[in-house]
């Protein structure tokens, strides 16, 4: 049995020949974060590798909380460049005993799609590839897949992933319907500590207070399942436009649950707004903008679609609104709680 080492490295070629060399060391956590990245002095970088990493880890079967990882470059790649990410991906699951290589590790490879465990490609040209012995490179023809390292199925196959909209109400003209999507990939272990499930949450692209914001949103509702929480690795995706306040809760808590089996499937689009101070409790609360959103939520209704808003507006729903709905062939429910809808 191969030990785990403390301490990895592995290497990628950059764009103008440059070798970067990533260095992972593994040590206890005591209560420190389970990701810590140092970017050569790039504050942005080091967040970057922090997310990759992270989104990375998102299809692995067990989630072990005792070690911290620490990973650093040698070197900053150029703006734009992300041929590296596959060789911190890589670093990362050397250090943890996942990955046991033979030799050094030369990787190039880049993803937009991490969470699930996917590599798109790599940059390096062929001339530069074929004077390296052995080295990974990401892509068709090469690792597509996180599985491949040992053999195993795509990873992503096994990622249930769900969309519900939201109206997005900004004065005017510009009002449309936002989207948030939720994908969950299953942990192989029992239902673990409530302190744990919001380190089980990634949103790649937002800022610490709104991640914080959807990690307390999905913690909380999942509370309200029986065994709903330390079960899934979750990954969170928003559509374009400005975010605002908190009326996107809603269809983010029932994206989660159709990606989680716990929501029967409507014919079209779950379409929702609302929030809630105590989604442990199912409850949803009101929001605010009832008359621009109605007006929009009519305007997009199409055939097969639920409509969810928060039973507080069901008084004071625009005349001719639900009717409007019905001859657009949605249907509309105004809920206090969530469940199975």
């Amino acid at each position: 049995m191969n030990p785990v080492p403390t301490q990895a490295v592995c290497r990628s070629v950059l764009a103008d020949g440059a070798m970067l060399t990533v260095t992972a060391t593994r040590r206890p956590r005591d209560g420190r974060a389970e990701v810590k990245c140092g970017g050569a002095g790039d504050a942005r970088l080091a967040a970057r590798m922090a997310e990759v990493v992270r989104l990375a880890r998102h299809t692995e079967p067990r989630y072990d909380s005792r070690d911290q990882v620490v990973l650093s470059i040698n070197r900053a790649p150029a703006e734009g460049e992300r041929d590296w990410e596959l060789a911190l991906v890589l670093a990362d699951r050397m250090v943890r005993g996942l990955w046991h290589p033979r030799g050094e590790v030369v990787a190039n490879g880049w993803s937009d799609d991490w969470q699930r465990g996917r590599v798109d490609g790599h940059a390096l040209r062929a001339a530069a590839a074929a004077a390296l012995a052995s080295p990974v490179l990401g892509g068709a023809g090469g690792l597509a897949h996180l599985g491949q390292l040992l053999g195993h199925p795509d990873p992503g196959a096994a990622v249930s992933s769900a969309r519900a909209w939201f109206p997005l109400h900004s004065g005017g003209a510009f009002d449309s319907l936002g989207w948030v999507e939720v994908g969950v990939h299953p942990l192989l272990r029992d239902g673990g500590a409530s302190e744990e499930e919001e380190q089980l949450i990634a949103v790649p692209g937002f800022d610490a207070a709104r991640q914080h914001a959807v990690r307390q949103a999905l913690a909380g509702a999942r509370h309200f399942d029986p065994r709903g929480q330390g079960r899934w690795r979750t990954t969170v995706a928003f559509g374009p436009g400005q975010i605002q306040g908190r009326s996107w809760e809603l269809a983010l808590v029932l994206a989660d649950r159709i990606a989680r089996g716990r929501e029967f499937l409507p014919r079209g689009r779950i379409v929702a707004t609302g929030c809630s101070d105590a989604w442990h409790a199912g409850r949803v609360d009101t929001v605010d903008g009832l008359a621009p959103k109605c007006a929009l939520l009519l305007r997009e209704a199409a055939p097969g679609d639920r409509i969810l808003l928060p039973r507080a507006w069901q008084d004071s729903l625009p005349p001719g609104f639900a009717a409007g709905v019905a001859a657009a062939g949605a249907s509309l429910a105004c809920v206090e709680r969530i469940g199975i809808i």
